[in-house]
């Protein structure tokens, strides 16, 4: 599939769309270059003409394969669908993960890519475009942190990336030793960057209520391949085609995980439920 070279070739591309793309807008749109697509979902111009560029390489990287692109699914629905098709292959792009932090000049943003195969993850690259760092993972080879190999461990007080909803119910309803159990609750409304805080091992773990597959199929294969893993609210294990509203709980080692895991199912509240 992905032959000698392609992937360094794919981080290239990602590479080269964050500095002719992303980069000169940063902090220099105008009014005109944004609009919103839904309650706190903003497209930009950058994001425009991210994804195209983007799809455009890698189409010559791997021919014939389909690119789905959170713009471009916008505009065609259908398109996720190519995801968990049996036996096909697709690339899912978010070309400016964080949009809104983009558009509100927070430099918190980032490019998402992953190949899909058989409805799995087979390959992701998650590049922070602000600060340079990039993780790479392959499906049974690891992950890379700025070329340096990650090992998730546990640690004793975990920290979370998680939504405000979620940490307001962390907060009252756990008992106070079960909450004194985690560290800091936050989030940092890009998840492309979250994923590589946790990998960094800045933070240990992350959950979330909507999972677009642009968002996390990089991310989830990331956190198993560093020995950790990613699950559904219902303990299935994650799967980019899975129903966005799903949830997820993902860690870089399998502990905490498991502690995370056992927490939530301790918390009651409707967080399958769609945000209004």
């Amino acid at each position: 599939m992905l032959g000698a070279g392609d992937s360094l070739r794919v981080a290239e591309l990602i590479r080269e769309t964050a500095a002719t793309e992303l980069l000169p807008r940063f902090r220099n749109l105008s009014k005109d270059d944004v609009r919103l697509k839904g309650p706190g979902d903003f497209v930009t111009v950058a994001d425009l003409a991210a994804e195209q560029r983007l799809a455009s390489g890698l189409a010559k990287i791997l021919p014939g394969v389909p690119v789905v692109g959170e713009e471009a699914a916008e505009k065609e629905p259908d398109l996720v669908d190519l995801i968990g098709r049996p036996g096909e292959t697709c690339w899912i792009v978010d070309p400016l993960d964080g949009t809104a932090n983009f558009a509100a000049g927070k430099d918190t943003f980032a490019i998402i890519v992953c190949l899909v195969h058989d409805g799995e993850a087979v390959a992701g690259w998650i590049l922070d475009v602000p600060r340079g760092r990039m993780a790479v993972a392959r499906k049974g080879q690891g992950v890379l942190l700025d070329d340096q190999v990650v090992h998730g461990v546990p640690t004793e007080r975990p920290n979370g990336l998680v939504g405000y909803k979620i940490r307001k119910e962390f907060d009252r309803q756990l008992p106070d030793e079960a909450r004194r159990a985690f560290g800091r609750l936050t989030t940092l409304r890009c998840a492309g960057v979250e994923y590589l805080e946790i990998l960094s091992g800045r933070s240990s773990f992350c959950l979330y209520r909507i999972t677009k597959p642009w968002d996390h199929a990089a991310g989830a294969l990331m956190l198993k391949e560093a020995g950790g893993g990613a699950l559904c609210f219902g303990g299935a294990l994650y799967r980019p085609a899975q129903k966005i509203d799903s949830g997820i709980i993902g860690a870089s080692s399998k502990e905490v995980l498991a502690e995370v895991r056992t927490m939530f199912d301790a918390l009651k509240m409707p967080l399958l439920a769609k945000p209004a």
